[in-house]
């Protein structure tokens, strides 16, 4: 559950710090005092979308933080916490965002640094945010069937784990001969272009390393003059006539005399022997190497232009030779596919037609589970849209013929609704108004809830376009989800404010030129006041006052019997 949230520089925000606890907690105030920006909040630290136009004005960044803490020790976050090198001290997890005046923004997980996209997966483990953006999954057609998968999950996930490995197999494949089956003439410009490129570059018989090589070469022979005057002069220098040789000669025969009179000179004798004999040795190397040096300017020009062919290969295949040999082999072997397609198309297509029924076998098991789970998931729809007040709701979930393979199989699954009686089902986007879908997303919220592991779910404005007993029903409906998990709702309405375990009042305030929003648990008569507020705008009285402790009394009343 979200045990603490902390919110800094945030929109209108200042700083902001609330603790939560588990059940219901719904969070009321009027339009515009932030109550939507602290789910926000919420979903930036879950890994969602940001921008530097969330950062509070005239501040350089704003921090989000929140505090989770996860009792149950075979949740699935642990394998992901694992899998990324995180740990979790008596399973407390704190994510962090920072968002920059930049645009970029810093995640953390328990300290440790993480990508956005680690910080998504992770987020999305503990917090299920329900706002217009599901609404707008129920009214797309194509997420149908990911939300009936979410309700298989535990009789599709195998099998459907299976089919997507073998799909991208089939796909990548399917690719390969597609563009073995091009018309002749690309097939021909190809060859051709390919035949070209292998002839250049086997003329050019590049060498791993060779560019090195002829680098020093160059070095060498553009500075021979240089190179062989200072050489010289090291060897006149060491064995010229009357030079350093034999003046250190001297001196080593002049040591060994005295060394042989008085022995605390024979370690210095010892040293100028071995510098004499190491001169002597580098001295005859050096002239070994004078005799060798010969300056040639035809081989300078072969490096040149050796040089130059390497670089102008280089423009045209790759930054270096060992890039431009594995381009040489990349295109000889695709060559030879395509001087050989004929035969290579043949054997696609039989391996084509073996993938495509294997997954057609996998593509119709998981058709028969879809089938079955989805009356199981209309059922429970149908079980829940009653207790919300749909008594007359008719709820199917339609298999439409499909003959391509996808990513999912064959299966086009679209949700069909009837609300009215005598009326056939029909598409739900077609027909569902908001106050229908609000209630049809509850009950998918409903059956889910027990199974996804989630541990705080959000819902922004669930209740919109309801009143009366079908608010009462979605108030109760919170409620009961709020029992296995923790549950923050923003809401308008005083039936699902009276059903909160902790009622938070959001308000806001100017001071010196500068917006404020502050957020105040409220209890007692305060609470009383507040759903007197809502249900008849700001003025307060006695009558209203007095229907606001009835709903209170009715609401304590409810919980204790769920």
């Amino acid at each position: 559950m979200l045990r603490e949230l902390s919110i800094r520089n945030f929109a209108i925000i200042d700083d902001l710090t609330v603790s939560f606890a588990e059940g219901l907690t719904v969070l009321t105030g009027e339009t515009g005092a932030g109550k939507s920006i602290i789910i926000d909040a919420v979903h930036l630290i879950a890994g969602g979308r940001g921008s530097a136009e969330f950062i509070r004005h005239g501040e350089k960044k704003a921090e989000l933080e929140g505090l989770f803490q996860i009792h149950a020790t075979e949740h699935p976050i642990y394998n992901k916490l694992e899998e990324f090198g995180i740990e979790a001290e008596e399973g407390t997890i704190i994510l962090r965002r920072d968002l920059n005046s930049n645009g970029k923004s810093v995640c953390r997980v328990n300290g440790k640094l993480v990508p956005l996209a680690i910080l998504r997966e992770i987020g999305g483990s503990l917090i299920d945010i329900h706002g217009q953006h599901e609404n707008q999954e129920l009214m797309d057609e194509k997420f149908h069937i990911n939300l009936l998968d979410h309700f298989a999950h535990d009789a599709i996930a195998q099998k459907k784990q299976v089919y997507a490995e073998r799909f991208v197999a089939y796909r990548e494949l399917k690719r390969e001969a597609a563009e073995l089956a091009m018309d002749e003439q690309r097939i021909a410009q190809r060859i051709d272009l390919y035949q070209f490129q292998i002839k250049e570059l086997e003329e050019a018989n590049l060498q791993p390393d060779e560019e090195d090589e002829l680098l020093d070469e160059r070095k060498r022979l553009s500075n021979f003059h240089k190179i062989f005057e200072r050489t010289n002069i090291a060897y006149e220098a060491i064995l010229g006539e009357q030079k350093g040789l034999d003046w250190i000669g001297d001196a080593m025969s002049a040591l060994e005399d005295v060394a042989q009179l008085d022995q605390q000179f024979s370690e210095s004798s010892e040293a100028v022997s071995s510098a004499f004999y190491a001169l002597q040795d580098a001295a005859y190397q050096v002239k070994d190497a004078l005799d060798m040096l010969e300056f040639d300017p035809e081989r300078l020009n072969e490096v040149e232009q050796r040089l130059a062919l390497i670089q102008s290969l280089k423009r045209k295949y790759g930054s270096t030779i060992e890039e431009i040999l594995a381009y040489y082999a990349k295109i000889d072997a695709e060559l030879q596919v395509l001087l050989n397609r004929d035969e290579m198309i043949q054997k696609n297509d039989v391996r084509l037609e073996k993938m495509e029924k294997e997954l057609r076998v996998l593509a119709a098991e998981m058709t028969v589970i879809r089938e079955q789970q989805g009356e199981l998931l209309a059922q429970s729809i149908m079980q829940q849209l009653r207790a919300l007040h749909m008594e007359k709701a008719q709820f199917i979930v339609k298999f439409l013929p499909q003959e391509t393979l996808d990513s999912n199989g064959q299966d086009y699954v679209a949700f069909y609704i009837s609300t009215n009686v005598g009326e056939p089902p029909k598409s739900l986007p077609k027909v569902a108004s908001g106050g229908e879908l609000s209630r049809m997303m509850l009950a998918l919220k409903t059956i889910f809830s027990s199974t996804t592991g989630i541990t705080s779910i959000i819902f922004d404005e669930v209740d919109t376009g309801v009143s009366g007993r079908v608010a009462q029903a979605i108030a109760e409906k919170i409620a009961a989800i709020s029992r296995g998990s923790q549950v923050l709702c923003i809401s308008h309405l005083p039936q699902v404010a009276a059903m909160a375990d902790h009622h938070y009042f959001i308000k806001k305030q100017v001071e010196k030129n500068r917006t404020f929003t502050t957020l105040t648990e409220i209890v007692g008569q305060e609470r009383t006041e507040e759903l007197s507020r809502m249900m008849s705008g700001t003025e307060i009285t006695d009558l209203t006052l007095q229907h606001a402790n009835e709903l209170l009394r009715m609401a304590a009343e409810r919980k204790q019997q769920m």
